[in-house]
């Protein structure tokens, strides 16, 4: 269980040569593995820090700082240490089972939107059809699943597009860890943060969700059989986004079904998602070299996929694969569920 982190003193003295980059914004990932420090920025891309040496010393003093401030122990017999601010994620693992020495990963979640509508299209990210289509499914009040690999930025879609959501609706977001900041990029909307701990997990939070009069359910990631409650939650009317690990949007059903476990009669569970949940996107990073052969990660928007229910038959439409909009699947599907849920103009 993470443990909330109350600073004490000045964050420069607590975090040592963390510090800098703790303290800029495009940094989201700081990493010490027992030798050597390496950095994650906003555009995934890592790098070594050479001329940063941690010794023993400012990482014991630094392992102590973070137990003391969550008051837990950490030794053999509790070899993780984890703790968390508003925006940081720490994790630290001790040297009897990181056999390279003491591990420690900050993680960085700040309170707004890296993506945005200029800068999605400057970065390739996705193309201004593609850009436009998501949105309108956001305009249409369509259950959307935003899947990929770790790291791929699904939760950065999420936020982005949450935008679109009406001001006037209430969004109740759930989450085990700060990541959506939904209340803060948002101050004047109508919205409830509900934090996921050992006293609720992420069913109890969907079932008290309901009771709190949402019009959207943001769910950080589905993970488990608490699926089953997020189709209930979405069978009442109520929209939402969620995400999950998948490499391939036709592969959502089953990834769920599977989640779902025996807490559903399959085929009636399955029928159930088809019916309410409407698109899945699946955002990929690929790397690749600039001109000047600097090795650089992408992300991009892969595919987007339609999913409906209609006179008993379960359907999935590919209608974005490779990143390209297949406008002529489209004009197959004129005045049928695709056209009159999403204008394309």
């Amino acid at each position: 269980m993470k443990h909330q982190l109350k600073l004490q003193g000045e964050k420069a003295d607590f975090f040592g040569p963390f510090y800098p980059f703790v303290q800029e914004d495009e940094i989201t990932d700081i990493d010490f593995n027992g030798r050597e420090v390496w950095v994650t920025d906003a555009r995934n891309c890592r790098s070594l820090c050479k001329n940063i040496r941690l010794d023993g010393d400012f990482v014991e003093q630094f392992t102590q700082r973070v137990a003391n401030a969550v008051s837990k122990p950490f030794n053999r017999q509790n070899p993780i240490l984890e703790a968390e601010t508003d925006s940081l994620r720490i994790t630290i693992v001790h040297e009897s089972v990181a056999l390279s020495g003491r591990c420690i990963c900050i993680r960085k979640s700040l309170p707004y939107v890296r993506l945005s509508y200029d800068r999605i299209l400057a970065e390739h990210y996705c193309s201004e059809e593609v850009l436009h289509l998501l949105i309108r499914c956001v305009e249409q009040k369509m259950n959307m699943v935003i899947i990929g690999e770790p790291g791929s930025g699904k939760t950065e879609l999420c936020k982005f597009l949450s935008g679109y959501i009406p001001e006037d609706e209430r969004v109740i977001t759930i989450e085990d860890t700060p990541e959506w900041h939904y209340s803060s990029l948002h101050p004047d909307r109508d919205s409830v943060e509900l934090r996921v701990n050992q006293q609720m997990d992420y069913s109890e939070a969907i079932k008290t969700c309901l009771r709190l009069n949402p019009k959207w359910i943001m769910l950080s990631e589905t993970r488990s059989k608490e699926v089953v409650h997020l189709i209930e939650s979405y069978s009442t009317g109520v929209k939402g986004m969620t995400t999950l690990h998948a490499s391939d949007v036709r592969k959502i059903p089953d990834r769920m079904l599977n989640m779902a476990g025996s807490e559903r009669e399959a085929k009636r569970f399955e029928n159930d998602i088809y019916s309410f949940i409407d698109v899945g996107v699946l955002v990929r990073r690929r790397q690749q070299e600039d001109a000047f052969g600097n090795k650089q990660v992408r992300r991009f928007i892969d595919q987007i996929c339609f999913f409906t229910r209609e006179n008993g038959e379960n359907r999935c439409q590919l209608v974005v694969d490779g990143g390209v909009l297949m406008t002529s699947e489209f004009g197959k599907r004129r005045g049928t569920y695709y056209e009159s849920k999403v204008a394309m103009g």
